[in-house]
């Protein structure tokens, strides 16, 4: 058994075809089907069912998953530190929450594309489970995500406080008047927003379960939604008032400093750091004077 191998075991097991691994290892499929053959008969193990719709992990084929994962990722982690030479260039891809995008992010992206030609900058929205798992399978750079994120191969590092608003109906103007209107419905991302899940949980602490639940795909959506008086929804005060200023909608602070959220930058602890990484942290920092209002931090990342 050698790493190739391990690679393509691995390039199988995440896309669950020969046909996809092929066209990811851009390979032909008669290639990868002989090497997998190869490498079950070296180990003595079937590692793949297969099926009509594609293949999935023996007991043997997940027991090895870990091992060639470790391999697959050491060695891409490996070619990029060779081409790395110290100059921001290459792939970089940096994950986001929807409301960090359109408060924090937006007006860097360009900056830094301008001042940083060489680097491939991709930005990829999802939620905080979304964003974890894909950090964790080394799939993104990095990410911002609600906090606090506690996990044994993740270094998370503070980036930015927010306050979260119940953002209500125009009609509602008390917070006990949003809480108790007939038939509330709470207007949320899909299943895994942080925000979604505080604001469930919110509700739940004051007796207030079983509400109707509207799923949208996008911010835009939900806040038309509640501007028509639709539901209650709960996001960072700033991003209301700065990117939707002038929707009828009232916004309430919650108690006690319950509203209080951090957003913070995580990557996985033993993927390799591109130079692009911390040229774009710096690029995303604001003014010393505007760290006291809640910005970006300077990060006390390892190898950054």
């Amino acid at each position: 058994m050698d790493a190739a191998d391990l690679r393509v075991f691995d390039a199988v097991a995440r896309t669950g075809s020969m046909n996809r691994a092929a066209q990811a290892l851009n390979t032909v499929q008669s290639n990868v089907t002989a090497r997998i053959k190869a490498l079950e008969a070296r180990l003595g193990r079937t590692l793949f069912e297969r099926t009509n719709r594609g293949v999935t992990l023996t007991p043997a084929g997940r027991r090895l998953l870990p091992y060639a994962s470790r391999v697959a990722a050491l060695l891409d982690d490996a070619r990029r530190a060779v081409a790395d030479d110290g100059t921001p260039a290459g792939p970089l891809t940096i994950g986001a929450l929807e409301t960090t995008a359109a408060l924090r992010l937006s007006p860097v992206l360009a900056a830094f594309v301008a001042s940083h030609p060489a680097v491939d900058l991709s930005l990829k929205t999802g939620t905080t489970r979304e964003l974890v798992d894909a950090v964790l399978a080394r799939d993104i750079d990095g990410a911002f995500v609600c906090g606090p994120v506690d996990h044994a191969d993740l270094v998370a590092e503070l980036a930015f406080r927010e306050e979260l608003v119940l953002v209500a109906p125009p009609s509602a103007t008390m917070l006990t008047t949003a809480l108790t209107a007939p038939d509330l419905r709470i207007i949320v991302l899909k299943a895994g927003c942080s925000y979604r899940l505080r604001l469930e949980a919110w509700l739940a602490l004051r007796g207030v379960v079983g509400v109707r639940v509207l799923e949208f795909g996008t911010l835009e959506a939900i806040i038309g939604s509640v501007a028509a008086g639709l539901g209650v929804t709960l996001l960072p005060r700033a991003l209301v008032r700065s990117v939707w200023a002038d929707d009828p909608v009232a916004l309430h602070a919650l108690p006690d400093g319950e509203g209080a959220v951090e957003t913070v930058f995580i990557r996985h602890r033993d993927a390799f750091v591109p130079t692009a990484l911390p040229a774009f942290l710096d690029a995303a920092r604001p003014k010393p004077s505007a760290i006291a209002d809640g910005g970006l931090s300077r990060p006390k990342i390892a190898g950054i």
